[in-house]
């Protein structure tokens, strides 16, 4: 193979890997956007955790549960209690989805992760 060739093949290669990377992130994008919506839908209609806890992306200023921005829990602890519950807060299991357990997490973690 000449060295021409060779490095128009090196090019094409490069032109798809760039290709497919920008495809995986916009991809990533579209999903997290769609995991926030249906998070943000779960904390405030379908479970109304803004009603004991405050989140200042959702607008909530609950009293009863902690602070979530100032607690800045992280995903497995969101999940974890979501699932099982804590204290005076019911466990989720079983009223919501898979998930809806991990995009009210996603939505929680990055409302107070920014």
């Amino acid at each position: 193979m000449n060295k021409l060739k060779f490095l128009e093949l090196q090019y094409f290669k490069m032109k798809a890997t760039i290709a497919s990377l920008f495809l995986l992130f916009s991809l990533n994008l579209a999903l997290a956007e769609t995991k926030m919506e249906i998070g943000f839908d779960v904390y405030k209609n379908k479970a109304m955790c803004g009603t004991c806890h405050v989140l200042q992306a959702a607008g909530s200023e609950g009293d009863i549960g902690p602070n979530l921005d100032q607690l800045k829990p992280t995903m497995d602890q969101i999940i974890y209690v979501v699932v099982n519950g804590i204290g005076v807060m019911p466990p989720w299991e079983g009223i919501l989805t898979k998930e809806e357990i991990e995009a009210v997490a996603f939505y929680v973690f990055s409302s107070t992760n920014k």
